[in-house]
């Protein structure tokens, strides 16, 4: 797994476990719906650290806890 997929996988485990569609963060979180889809989908290969920050902000959490999961531990080198 990638970095951009790692990131995509995290925002789905949060809207699961807060039981809140994707479309409710972008709202709730002041990101455009198509921000976020492009970040879920292979639109975006570099998902923005203002636009990840704000969704971690409409989920009342800190980047560092966005990032404090196992998804995160086996992601692949991406230097070619």
């Amino acid at each position: 797994m990638n970095t951009k997929e790692a990131v995509a996988k995290r925002i789905l485990q949060l809207c699961e476990q807060r039981k809140i569609a994707v479309n409710a963060l972008a709202n709730i979180s002041g990101v455009a719906p198509s921000t976020v889809y492009s970040m879920l989908n292979d639109k975006s290969n570099n998902p923005g650290i203002v636009s990840l920050k704000k969704l971690c902000d409409g989920l009342n959490i800190s980047l560092r806890e966005f990032f404090d999961s196992d998804i995160f531990d086996n992601i692949e080198q991406e230097i070619v």
